[in-house]
């Protein structure tokens, strides 16, 4: 072979490999905030109007059995890393540094990475970007508490508010709503990186409280400088509902303007249950929010899937849970997982996604403890229709999804004693990992 042949035969295996390095799949996880699986259509909620949604839930995979932890910093410490709690969760607000997260893992294999929503996982400016993000615009990023407020004490995080992008804080004083600014970030992300792979993350502030008029609201102000009691006024709930849907709609017309919706997996969930002054109607029944609690009601959420070119239409009723977004978020990027991160209580559900064959998870866990007091641990193992407390308590969630009575021990079936037991002794194995138990 001669020289002019070694040249050629290098860069067709260059293209090749550029090629292979482009094509791989972009991720968009979309993460609301306070939204419970009564809440959407496609479940059998009633109470809002969701077509985006909806849509995406009927052409795509839509996963009955998806479980949260059952507030906010907990949810995002498990869906980044890969764990559950009881192996790495040590404050409320706090991420620890040492951990690896899922923006880690594909930036160092190549893709972009950008974050926009509801940070509350460290202060230091720099969180973002050394949890593995190239670029963030964020709220409660640099701010202290569970909320950040002005000198008035009102909060900003919608109307007129105050976010930091990468680190920088900047206020916003002309009418702006924080979500329509997050999402016109992201899509300036994604036209910018659409010839390569990328990340993109949203936790959204919507539709934690206070609860607010929108853009699309009768009574929008634009010249509100924010609500100035924590809670807001529930009637708005269903506005900002029905405008997540409408900002999911718009970052899937980014996709579709710039032709690469058919190679982009489009992930929406929930990050904990619906705040608790909410009631939707569901499945027939009033459905009352349960952030918060230990109960299906705080804990179990909608996971929906689009990506056209390749997801068809389908129904999951396999087990899903936090810590398995990050080992999924690899295998559809082609990521090998670090050794330090082999220990991960998260397996991949692209399988699942693809129709392919796969053993799905026969348990979830559940560990919370939100300021790691002694004594205040709770701890569930379930699968889809029976859960087991750490205190004993025995429920079957398809016929008491409120968990309000118990099962009796000794009137268990022989089928539900083996259940009952099997649950048992996923809470004896992970009561190694707690911490506080030693204390």
């Amino acid at each position: 072979m001669n020289i002019h042949k070694y040249i050629l035969f290098f860069w067709i295996l260059l293209s090749c490999l550029l090629h292979s390095k482009e094509n791989r799949p972009n991720i968009i996880l979309i993460m609301a905030d306070d939204l419970g699986l009564e809440t959407m259509g496609s479940y059998g909620g009633t109470s809002y109007r969701v077509p985006n949604l909806d849509r995406l839930a009927e052409n795509g995979a839509r996963f009955e059995h998806c479980y949260s932890q059952p507030i906010c910093t907990p949810s995002r410490v498990q869906i980044m890393t890969g764990k559950y709690n009881v192996r790495n969760y040590t404050k409320f607000g706090v991420l620890p540094r040492s951990e690896t997260t899922f923006a880690h893992m594909l930036k160092e294999n190549g893709y972009a990475t950008c974050i926009a929503g509801k940070w509350q996982l460290g202060s230091e400016k720099d969180a973002p970007q050394y949890f593995g993000f190239d670029e963030s615009l964020l709220w409660q990023h640099i701010g202290s508490g569970r909320k950040v407020i002005d000198s008035k004490r009102r909060d900003k995080r919608y109307e007129n508010p105050i976010l930091q992008r990468n680190g920088n804080n900047i206020e916003y004083n002309n009418g702006e709503f924080a979500p329509d600014l997050m999402v016109e970030f992201i899509s300036k992300f994604i036209r910018k990186n659409k010839e390569q792979p990328f990340l993109v993350y949203y936790p959204m502030i919507l539709t934690h409280c206070p609860f607010v008029p929108t853009p699309h609201s009768d009574n929008w102000n634009p010249d509100s400088l924010g609500s100035e009691s924590y809670k807001g006024d529930e009637r708005y709930f269903g506005d900002m509902v029905e405008y997540v849907d409408h900002l999911v709609g718009k970052i899937e017309k980014v996709l579709e303007e710039n032709d690469i919706i058919d190679n982009t997996y489009l992930i929406f969930t929930g990050d904990n249950g619906t705040d608790r002054p909410i009631v939707s109607d569901f499945n027939g029944y009033n459905a009352p929010g349960r952030k918060g609690t230990m109960t299906d009601g705080g804990t179990h959420v909608p996971l929906i899937v689009s990506c056209p070119g390749k997801i068809k239409s389908s129904v999951h009723k396999n087990l899903i849970d936090f810590s398995d977004f990050l080992p999924t978020f690899c295998e559809i990027a082609k990521v090998k997982l670090h050794e330090e991160n082999t220990i991960l209580d998260g397996r991949s559900f692209l399988p699942q996604l693809l129709g392919h064959s796969s053993v799905p998870r026969d348990y979830v866990y559940c560990w919370y403890n939100r300021d790691m007091e002694p004594g205040k641990t709770k701890a569930t193992a379930r699968d889809r229709r029976y859960k087991l407390h750490l205190s004993g308590d025995f429920y079957d969630t398809e016929l008491d999804r409120m968990e309000v009575k118990p099962l009796k021990i000794k009137m268990l079936t022989p089928a539900q004693v083996k259940i009952y037991k099997k649950l048992e002794s996923v809470l004896d194995y992970y009561a190694q990992f707690d911490s506080l138990k030693t204390q």
